[in-house]
This record gives structure tokens, sequence and C-alpha cells, in this order.
């Protein structure tokens, strides 16, 4: 079973099992991870799921599209390899992803 660490800003970690197909939002939700809301739904219209991609896995989970970029636009706390977790869909290939939340979604 593929697992993700979610990294919160003052280094608290959450392991959760990823699900084959399904989102990453939906998995931290799922289980409870501080800083993922997702109060969209996963529609890519409010960046409460965004999270920042580990550099080294990038190349891994791809970078964001153009729906995902629009509202990254306008996030502060932005980063090259941010992505919003509604639009990252699951693979076992992730197993040991490492994804870090903003300080403000908290």
């Amino acid at each position: 079973m593929a697992v993700v660490t979610f990294v919160s800003h003052d280094g608290e970690t959450h392991e959760a099992a990823l699900v084959e197909g399904q989102s990453l939002m939906q998995v931290a939700t799922d289980n409870a991870v501080p800083g993922i809301d997702g109060d969209c739904g996963g529609e890519t219209a409010c960046g409460t799921c965004h999270v920042i991609v580990d550099p080294q896995w990038s190349d891994v989970v791809g970078l964001s599209g153009a729906d995902e970029e629009e509202m990254l636009a306008m996030n502060p706390e932005r980063q090259p390899t941010s992505r919003l977790s509604c639009q990252m869909v699951g693979s076992e290939e992730w197993d040991g992803l490492v994804v870090r939340t903003p300080e403000f979604q908290l």
C-alpha cells in the first residue's frame, strides 16, 4: 500500500494511505489532515487544498495545469512545486510522496 506524508508548516507529520485513483485532497480529508479543507469539493475553485510537493517528487506527480495555475496565482504562499491536491490523482507510484501544507491554511 502506498503512503503519503503531509508535513505542516511547523513540521508536524501526518501519514495516510494513498488510494489508487482517489485525489490527494480526498485522502487528506478522509484522514483529517490539518490544513486541507477542500471547501469546493475538488472543483478547482477555492485553493483550500493547496500543497507544496517535495521537489524530488515533482517530476513523478507532474506540474499544475491551467485551471490550477489560475487558483494558485492568487495564493501568497505559492511555490514552484505548488499543486491543488484535488487535481492530483493518487497512484501506487507515489509511495513515499511528501507534501507540505502552507501556514495560512491552518
